[in-house]
């Protein structure tokens, strides 16, 4: 059966001046393979400068892969398919600060993408956006307010809105979550488990907090210096880590590595 996202021996090589006529090559990513199925999360682990954020920013096309392919239902993405493919992937930034316009309202951010990537109508395009605010726990009044006036939470359920307003069957969320404090945490990771069990969405969660990816990743994949080390079952990573990196990585969050008492249903807390 052909899995959603199919990623083939994906790799980034970027070239650095070393002088007036030297350079040299930086391998940032390696050769990354992995599948994703649909209503399924991919956690993507590791510590910084590990390579996770340049592998999700080549998956959802901000970045040219040096070589490798990315398959979309059995279909091979091209670089430079933008239109395409943030029909299909889009994704929420680790700064929603930086990625949401503070001089824009919710509505207008929100219109922007049905805007380009739609032929919808006013009247049309507008109840989409009423009808995405209420999914995420707004109101349509907030379509009229400034992003710079808005909360965290609510700005993170901005950007969230605008991730799902083209239906999209992937979501790449780059450490979304991780500078929110535990109870909005608690409340957007729950709206997300939400949003994936009545529309069978696929997330990409790049980050640090493993609490959260205990909880709603069905796969971990493991980065350091640009290569996968780790790739498998949430649980089986988890409880029994192969590299000393995904070891560190669980003991500093937990304390410990997990065991079958560890798993239970608080994302936030340390066993």
């Amino acid at each position: 059966m052909t899995a959603l996202l199919e990623v083939e021996e994906l790799s980034k090589t970027f070239k650095q001046s070393t002088g007036l006529f030297g350079s040299t090559e930086l391998k940032a990513v390696e050769q990354i393979y992995f599948r994703l199925e649909r209503k399924q999360t991919l956690a993507i682990i590791g510590n910084n400068g590990s390579g996770k954020s340049i592998l999700a920013r080549m998956l959802v096309g901000i970045i040219e892969p040096t070589s490798g392919r990315i398959l979309f239902n059995g279909t091979p993405l091209k670089y430079g398919d933008h239109q395409y493919r943030a029909k299909h992937i889009r994704m929420m930034f680790q700064d929603h600060s930086a990625s949401l316009n503070p001089r824009l309202n919710a509505g207008q951010i929100l219109d922007a993408p049905l805007r380009l990537l739609t032929n919808l109508n006013e009247a049309q395009r507008n109840e989409k956006i009423f009808h995405t605010l209420r999914l995420v726990g707004l109101y349509p009044d907030h379509a009229n307010v400034r992003i710079n006036l808005m909360s965290i939470s609510q700005k993170q359920r901005i950007a969230f809105a605008r991730a799902l307003i083209l239906e999209p069957e992937i979501i790449i969320c780059d450490d979304a979550l991780n500078a929110l404090d535990a109870s909005v945490k608690t409340q957007l990771t729950n709206l997300m488990l939400e949003v994936q069990e009545k529309f069978g969405i696929s997330y990409i969660y790049v980050g640090q907090h493993l609490g959260i990816i205990k909880h709603i990743a069905d796969e971990v994949l493991v980065m350091e210096d640009g290569k996968m080390i780790e790739y498998g079952n949430t649980y089986s990573l988890f409880t029994a880590p192969k590299t000393d990196v995904t070891k560190r990585l669980i003991e500093s969050h937990f304390g410990k590595i997990l065991d079958e008492s560890s798993w239970g249903d608080n994302l936030l807390a340390t066993p």
